[in-house]
This record gives C-alpha cells, structure tokens and sequence, in this order.
C-alpha cells in the first residue's frame, strides 16, 4: 500500500480548484488522492480553505506525534541538582524518584549526561575512571597443589588415592 501526503503544492492546487466550485470528488480524481482525504483536507478549515492555514496545522499537528518525553524542567532541575552534590544515577531512582522514574531510566539518565541534556559536569559523577577489569585466570590451575610440591611417598602409591 502506498501512501501519498499531501504536500503544499497539492494544497494551493486544492485551494483553486475549490474556489472554482469543483468537488471533493473531482479535485481527488484531479490529484491522485481518494476523496475522503480531500474531504478531510477541505472539513479542517471550516469557512474557507487556504492552503497556508492548512499547512500550518499540519505543521502543528505533526508536532505532537511521536513520543512524549519524559524529562520535565522540575525532573531536569532535580537531577541536576543531585548529580552535583556527587549522588549517582542510581541512587536518584533508587532513593529520590521511586515510583515516579522505573530502575531502567538509570540507563536514560546517562543517556541524558552525555547528550547534554542535563547541564551536569561529567566529573561530577561518581566513577570518573575505567572500571578494573578482573585478572587473567585462564590457562591456571589454582586448584590444589602443584605435583612437584607432593610429598614424595605419594609416587610409592602404597594408599588408596594415590
């Protein structure tokens, strides 16, 4: 299924053709649309259509789609405000918005730092290094005792075991 927006240029054709007493029906065969959408294009402005006015709440209205964000400027100042008295993401959800951010917003909040969102100096937060990265254990042994470090009467193998 195709779909065709109107564009400003199909609005001031409409314009015209409605001042010249055309129907929805014929200025839809005329452009290519179905004549619902046409209808509808003419019924959103009541007295007289004018493209302008036509393309101006369209502009509006594609404004509020999508969706909403949730950072508010109270939210926004709170975080800002606790980010610099050295409180992690963490401890802001946990403690502070409980009930009003979820656990998973620790992850938007970084979000947030990093794409300047938040006014937040990023040495303000709390790990400001490189996490340590845990030692090598591959290729060890670390269970027991070497072989070379057994009691020699253990190669007589005079007990059960050895």
């Amino acid at each position: 299924m195709n779909h065709k927006y109107i564009t400003m240029d199909d609005r001031n054709k409409i314009e015209v053709l409605n001042k010249e007493g055309y129907s929805a029906r014929k200025i839809a065969t005329i452009l290519g649309f179905h004549h619902s959408t046409i209808s509808r294009e003419l019924n959103r402005c009541k007295d007289f259509y004018h493209a302008r006015d036509a393309q101006a709440k369209r502009n509006e209205l594609s404004k509020l789609k999508g969706r909403k964000k949730k950072i508010t400027n109270n939210l926004k100042s709170i975080i800002e405000t606790h980010l610099d008295e050295a409180w992690s993401p963490e401890q802001i959800v946990g403690r502070l918005l409980n009930g009003i951010l979820s656990f998973k917003t620790i992850k938007t909040i970084y979000n947030w730092i990093y794409a300047n969102v938040l006014n937040v100096n990023l040495t303000s937060l709390r790990r400001k290094g490189k996490s340590r990265k845990p030692t090598e254990l591959r290729g060890k042994f670390n269970i027991g005792t070497s072989i070379s470090n057994r009691p020699k009467y253990i190669k007589e193998r005079t007990e059960f075991g050895h």
